[in-house]
């Protein structure tokens, strides 16, 4: 049997939990407030949001949204894209330190001098990158819908920037000339061909469900290849009683809550993104309660990168 003490904890620890929602939900009344989670946040963090999603069906919402505060559970360049496309609202991003490494694997100078190298190429931009880059981007895409953003633009060559990995896959499903960015999710990127093999073997049967970001011959060898609103879907339609997710760990909650009976198995342990696990149920709480911290996005770069989102979004 548990000392007193540690019997005390265990019991305390759902009443706070519990106590802690109750503020959320209070505090997004008083704030007319609207809270946004991506599905690679903690569990008790989607479940705290209003809408949990992939990029693309954040971004929709964030420009959508009716209310006065958005509450953005994601990393920067996230709470970034809401306040380029909803000015008026105040952003809030609980965790300041929440970044992306693939978006910081490229400058808008960079960018600038690249454009010059390829005059004649469209630029387009993946939304996981900095407002700066977006200003400097002909169109914005997600992984969702990345190839019918390229192949809507009437040039020939496209310069992709800056996920390396999902320019490869996007190429494998164009005509256009595709000029990739050498940057790369590092989640998403460590993942090897030994580890499909060793699940496959583990679970022959189950099909491997991967995301675009994963490195070229990895997305070869699975069985479904799409963003993680795209993998949600595909699971859901799938008669297949189990299945092995090729991505951040997160979007196994909103698996197991929409399809009840199925078993879905991590195609490696490593897929955890620490940027995303940066926010916790207290800093949303934290955030409400101090109205910490405002994202904003200075309005030369807002009015340019919001052109580029906006033209995203018009294509769906």
């Amino acid at each position: 049997m548990l000392p007193k003490a540690a019997w005390e904890s265990e019991q305390e620890e759902p009443r706070v939990k519990q106590d802690v929602q109750e503020r959320i939900r209070y505090l997004k009344k008083e704030r007319n407030a609207l809270i946004l989670a991506h599905n690679y946040q903690v569990d008790e963090v989607q479940d705290s949001a209003d809408f949990v999603g992939d990029s693309f069906g954040l971004s929709r919402q964030a420009a959508a949204a009716d209310k006065d505060v958005i509450v953005f559970c994601g990393v920067n360049f996230m709470a970034e894209t809401a306040a380029i496309l909803a000015p008026e609202k105040t952003v809030l991003l609980p965790e300041i330190m929440a970044g992306c490494p693939l978006a910081d694997m490229i400058t808008a100078e960079d960018l600038r001098e690249a454009k010059i190298q390829y005059p004649e190429a469209a630029v387009v931009c993946y939304v996981n990158s900095t407002a700066e880059v977006k200003a400097e981007s002909d169109i914005c895409c997600t992984s969702s819908n990345a190839v019918k953003v390229v192949n809507s633009l009437p040039q020939e060559e496209v310069l992709f920037v800056p996920d390396g990995n999902l320019a490869h896959w996007v190429s494998l499903n164009s005509r256009k000339k595709i000029i990739p960015w050498k940057g790369f999710c590092p989640t998403h990127h460590k993942i090897t061909l030994d580890d499909i093999d060793r699940v496959r073997e583990a679970r022959p049967g189950a099909p491997v469900a991967v995301h675009p970001e994963c490195h070229p011959d990895l997305v070869a060898k699975a069985d479904f290849v799409g963003s993680t609103g795209a993998i949600l879907d595909y699971a859901r339609k799938s008669a297949a009683p189990e299945m092995i997710i090729g991505t951040e760990m997160g979007i196994l909650h909103r698996l197991e809550l929409d399809n009840p009976g199925k078993k879905f198995y991590l195609l490696s342990s490593r897929l955890v993104c620490p940027n995303m696990k940066y926010t916790t149920l207290e800093k949303v709480l934290n955030s409400l309660e101090k109205m910490e911290t405002v994202i904003r996005v200075p309005e030369e770069i807002r009015n340019k990168a919001k052109v580029a989102l906006e033209r995203m979004l018009a294509i769906g």
